[in-house]
């Protein structure tokens, strides 16, 4: 069984794990704020910061010097001393990273070629900043590691795929340990090219309320150690499929979305029954959440207790997948309750297929978690986390 032996995260519920359990028990996000940036070049939207300092990259690394790394760098020094004894125990060439982005260093590039630098690229700009490899790259070579390192880019499910495929290196025997996630940073790009979709919200965003006009993109880093070592939260079961029906929008009927559940619990080997909590992509588009809702239905009816979080995060894109697998880290690890969906500015869309969504937080009573992720292009991934009972 490949347990999850550490987890570190940067969001904007917090800057490490007891600030985000705490903001997570308490439904409020210090860094949902209005964007007053610049990030939309027309119009208004909000924007999930990362409120924190950030490490500075080492001054001999400057070829990764981008903010994406940063936030790495800020998750791996909540794991280090975990990652540091993994690293001893197994040997550098038996420790993989797989890393999930959309954006990588997209920002550096984007401020080089924009007048922001007079059309002068600074001396720390190098054009690797911005490769989807180089997340993977900086911290393999931070970490002085020659083991398997790659990077997923499926937008929205990059880093759940990263989840699974460090797990398949493991299961393989390639590896004996995987540091698996994902990082995303704030960019005009993503923000202007959902708003050009008419899928980014002006407010904050509302995940399956009637007002629900867009999502809002947040900015973070998660990072979590597989191994197979003892431990409390471990990986059942994952799930993956590409339906590929449109380059965009979500399959009318969710049919890739249900292949990749149904997986996840044979792998399992749980029923739709045996889980306590699910973790919804909900993004708080109109599309999104209707066929979310319509498959969780289907597969859950109403008993199974779930919610979205990005109205506390944002949508992290490339990080969203190991973001909300933390999460589920971290009400399984502490005995959180369940964040329940925020109705509070907005009444819930009660035209949706009825799902379980939790109107108030509440205790989960099945240590059992699934956590989906629904990207563009058909990219589907569900994760599956429970309580080790050894």
């Amino acid at each position: 069984m490949i347990t999850l032996t550490a987890a570190g995260m940067v969001n904007a519920l917090g800057n490490n794990l007891a600030e985000i359990a705490e903001n997570l028990q308490a439904n409020t996000a210090p860094g949902m704020v209005p964007d007053t940036d610049g990030w939309l070049q027309q119009g208004e939207c909000w924007v999930g910061r990362v409120t924190g300092e950030l490490p500075e990259i080492p001054p001999d690394m400057v070829q990764y010097r981008s903010r994406n790394n940063r936030l790495l760098l800020a998750a791996l020094a909540q794991i280090r001393p975990q990652v540091d004894e993994a690293i001893v125990r197994y040997g550098n060439e038996r420790v993989a990273v797989v890393l999930g982005t959309s954006t990588s260093g997209l920002d550096e590039g984007d401020r080089m070629v924009s007048g922001t630098h007079a059309g002068k690229p600074p001396a720390s700009y190098r054009y690797g900043q911005q490769e989807l490899g180089d997340p993977s790259r900086f911290l393999s070579d931070y970490l002085q590691l020659f083991g398997p390192a790659l990077t997923v880019s499926t937008a929205c499910s990059s880093s759940a795929r990263a989840i699974i495929t460090g797990q398949r290196l493991i299961e393989s025997g390639m590896v004996d340990a995987a540091i698996v996630g994902g990082a995303d940073t704030l960019s005009r790009m993503p923000v202007n090219g959902f708003n050009s979709l008419e899928s980014l919200s002006s407010t904050r965003c509302k995940p399956f309320s009637a007002a629900r006009n867009g999502i809002t993109i947040g900015e973070a880093g998660a990072l979590i150690l597989l191994t197979k070592e003892p431990g409390k939260v471990q990986l059942l079961g994952v799930g993956e499929s590409s339906d590929a029906w449109h380059m965009s929008a979500p399959h009318p009927e969710g049919v890739g979305a249900i292949h990749a559940i149904e997986m996840a619990l044979r792998e399992a080997e749980l029923t739709a029954q045996d889980i306590g909590y699910i973790n919804m992509h909900g993004t708080a588009t109109r599309l999104n959440d209707e066929i979310e809702a319509k498959v969780v239905n289907q597969l859950f009816g109403e008993s199974v207790p779930c919610s979205s979080t990005k109205h506390l995060t944002g949508h992290t894109l490339g990080a969203a997948g190991a973001c909300e697998a933390v999460l589920c880290y971290l009400l399984l690890s502490q005995g959180l309750r369940l964040p329940a969906q925020d109705f509070t500015d907005a009444h819930q869309d009660l035209t949706l297929a009825p799902c379980g969504l939790l109107s108030a937080p509440q205790p989960f009573t099945k240590p059992i978690m699934l956590s989906n992720s629904f990207a563009f292009g058909g990219n589907n991934a569900s994760l599956i986390f429970g309580v080790s009972h050894d």
